[in-house]
């Protein structure tokens, strides 16, 4: 396994870059540059401490103007772990991770403030729920950062918002409170691979936006991203028949081609923000 901050980089992204000197850098850097989605889990515990001690790490992220609208459902129950595998049957390691959390979108706490002090909630419907999304993908990201640093291993559930209504009923949300993302956590069998990512230069720009080697960029990153991790098998055959090249853009593509998640939409439209 590579061992410089500049192996680590050159793996990610297929890029050499030159360290500064006389910058510092940590273990945390490392972490970051190393991180991979875990599915396969121990089956030990994982202490009531430590899980109240990563909380504290990740709700102390950065908070939209001070509104603090997140909430995090940790399912565990029984009834509650047999009920988000059988909406996500499809997905073992959500029913093999000892733990299971819902990280939520909340408005309905400000609301509740508005409240007590007599005034009205009146922010623009579009801005209020991209603030609470943004607020809970920073306290999820920040969640990952301290399990990963404290040794387990992280996979986060985007698929929890295909079954919003029945998640938010069992989990009796109120209007202004959605499920943005579930988390697997646990301690992590065996080494799982890293995902190699667009080289930076597609996604970084200066002064303006500039798409000028995009293109190439991307058929570059298909070739590299086949060469380490190829496809086991093709989405849509039906539709697009099977191709001799089935690279990332190639999966994304067809992914990407069908509307997804539309209950999702709806929620949210009829439980608290009228976008």
């Amino acid at each position: 396994m590579p061992q410089t901050l500049s192996d680590l980089v050159s793996r990610r992204f297929g890029e050499q870059i030159e360290l500064d000197p006389e910058q510092q850098f940590s273990d945390t850097h490392i972490l970051q540059l190393q991180h991979r989605s875990c599915r396969r889990f121990l089956q030990t515990p994982v202490p009531e401490k430590t899980l109240r001690f990563l909380f504290a790490c990740s709700l102390s992220a950065p908070s939209k103007s001070d509104l603090q609208q997140v909430s995090i459902i940790h399912l565990e129950s029984k009834d509650s772990r047999d009920f988000i595998h059988s909406v996500l049957p499809s997905m073992p390691w959500i029913n093999t991770a000892p733990v299971f959390l819902l990280f939520c979108g909340d408005s309905r706490r400000i609301q509740t403030v508005c409240e007590m002090h007599n005034t009205t909630f009146a922010h623009d419907p579009l801005d209020a729920f991209l603030n609470t999304a943004t607020d809970t993908a920073m306290v999820l990201q920040n969640f990952i950062i301290a399990a990963e640093a404290a040794g387990l291993g992280c996979c986060p559930i985007s698929a929890v918002r295909e079954f919003t209504d029945q998640v938010a009923e069992f989990c009796q949300m109120p209007d202004g409170v959605y499920p943005l993302a579930g988390l697997c956590l646990g301690y992590p069998e065996g080494a799982q691979d890293i995902s190699v990512r667009l080289p930076m230069s597609a996604s970084l720009h200066k002064d303006t936006y500039n798409e000028k080697n995009l293109r190439a960029n991307i058929k570059d990153y298909d070739k590299r991203r086949e060469e380490i991790s190829p496809y086991e098998s093709q989405r849509q055959i039906d539709l697009y028949g099977l191709s001799d090249s089935y690279g990332w853009s190639s999966d994304k593509a067809r992914q990407t081609s069908h509307t997804e998640r539309l209950s999702f939409k709806h929620y949210i439209r009829k439980h608290g923000f009228k976008i």
